[in-house]
Formats: C-alpha cells, structure tokens, sequence
C-alpha cells in the first residue's frame, strides 16, 4: 500500500514515501489496537508486549529464519554501496553516472521492507534504533556505505545487546519491553540530531 501511494509518474518519490508510510501506519496501528480491545485479556497482554518491543518471548528456533534475512539482505544491500553512495548525493548526480534510480528505489523498498517486516515479526516494534544508529554511525565513519552499511549493522547489534540487558535489570524481576527504553532514548537523541542539522544547514 505504502509502494503504490508513493508513486508518482512512475517513480517513488520520497516525501509521499514517508508520509504515506505514516498515514497506513495510523490506519493499521488502529486496526491492531481494536483486535488487542477484542481478545481476552491474556492474549492483550502478551500481544501488548510484542508491539513494544521485547525479546523476552524469542526462541532458539527463531534464529536461523532472522539470520538467514539478515545475510541475504545485507549482502545485497553491500552490492550496491556504489550505487547507494551515488544516490546518497542526489537523484540527478546518480542519474548522471549512470544509476537506475527508479529501480534502484523499488529494490531498496522491497528488500528493507521485507528485512524489517521479518525482525518486528520475531521480536516486535522496536523504536528508533534503524532511525538514529546509522546517522551516528555516520558521524564516525563517514557516508561511504562500503563501511557504514557494516558498521551501521555491527553496532545496532551492540547497542541491542546492551539495551535489552538493561530492560532486563532495571525493574528486575520484571522486563520491559525494549521498545519502552529505545522510545526514552531515542526521541531525545533524534531531536538532538535535528538541530544539529538544522545549525549545519544554517551555517
């Protein structure tokens, strides 16, 4: 739904990529909420958790299907770092040397969308860690996806690790779900990093 509302003369453009993305969000997020309202409470809790976030109900058995995902979205995402760093400049600078960026967008689509719809299905929602990591990777390594792409993905496992050990403790015996602690973090560090670009933009 989201690939059809950002189409526009045939290509996918950006903006309605995003807000499109957000409105059917609203629109599915409602739906969800009304069929947790309708199930008994047991069922409402356990899916409640999910949606926040949570490896607490992971299995053993769920690995190999997440990291079978991983390698081959991640490989060929790696195949076209060329083409990502070109894009990464502009539409028309990668037009100009030589880049389908139409095709190019339409893979990304499909290939993110299912590696991400693959992650939330084994461990739910989790907020703001594909939104702010690789922003802050990029700081420490710089834009080139030959070298952000794996180090984008070698520390949102790090981070993950970390922040999943601290739901864990802070209100031991019980968890949180990591969706909860990743929201807290999160917001502040993406609005941080708003202004930030805004004064670089300004400056």
């Amino acid at each position: 739904m989201v690939f059809v509302v950002a189409q526009k003369d045939g290509h996918i453009d950006p903006l309605r990529l995003v807000l499109g993305g957000v409105a059917i969000g609203y629109v599915l997020s409602g739906l969800t909420s009304f069929l947790v309202f309708q199930a008994d409470a047991r069922a409402s809790q356990s899916v409640l958790f999910w949606l926040l976030g949570s490896f607490g109900r992971a299995q053993w058995s769920f690995l190999p299907l997440a990291f079978i995902g991983l390698v081959i979205g991640t490989s060929f995402l790696a195949s076209q770092a060329r083409s990502l760093n070109a894009l990464a400049v502009g539409a028309d600078t990668a037009i100009t040397l030589g880049v389908d960026v139409g095709r190019l967008r339409r893979r990304l689509f499909v290939v993110v969308a299912l590696m991400t719809g693959l992650m939330v299905a084994l461990a739910g929602a989790i907020g703001f860690v594909g939104l702010i990591l690789p922003h802050l990777v990029r700081m420490l390594v710089g834009s080139d996806h030959r070298r952000l792409l794996p180090g984008a993905a070698l520390v949102g496992a790090i981070f993950m690790v970390w922040v999943d050990v601290a739901v864990r403790t802070v209100v031991s015996p019980q968890e949180l779900p990591i969706g909860v602690l990743t929201a807290v973090l999160g917001g502040p560090v993406f609005i941080w990093l708003l202004r930030r670009q805004r004064a670089g933009a300004a400056s």
